[in-house]
């Protein structure tokens, strides 16, 4: 169910980001190292996205599970994915968001996707 409610979140995401004007570059790119849920692009940044997605705030917001060193791997593998893509990289900005997703109080079966810009 866990692994579930994770997809769902990173779709609700990625179309938010779509939704937005940026287009998805990777989905859960994958290393020995990690993970970086979603890679994005606009005209003048690429966006390295850590998705978190809960049910309920009973362990706290979801946007806090994202401890220090998660932001460190997340900086580590977002340097590995340019350095493998240099051939679309170019001069823009690089950010690093926390995107989370909780279900809505005042709707049944919605989510409410919540994009914290530059959060790391």
């Amino acid at each position: 169910m866990g692994q579930l409610i994770g997809v769902i979140g990173e779709n609700l995401v990625a179309d938010h980001y779509v939704g937005l004007g940026y287009d998805v570059l990777e989905r859960n790119w994958r290393t020995p190292s990690g993970e970086i849920d979603l890679v994005l692009s606009s005209q003048s940044a690429y966006v390295f996205c850590e998705v978190k997605t809960r049910t309920s705030l009973e362990f706290g917001h979801p946007a806090e599970s994202v401890s220090r060193a998660k932001r460190n791997r997340i900086r580590r593998l977002a340097m590995g994915w340019l350095e493998e893509n240099s051939d679309r990289f170019s001069s823009r900005e690089v950010r690093f968001d926390v995107a989370t997703v909780l279900p809505d109080p005042n709707r049944l079966g919605e989510w409410v996707v919540d994009i914290i810009l530059g959060a790391f």
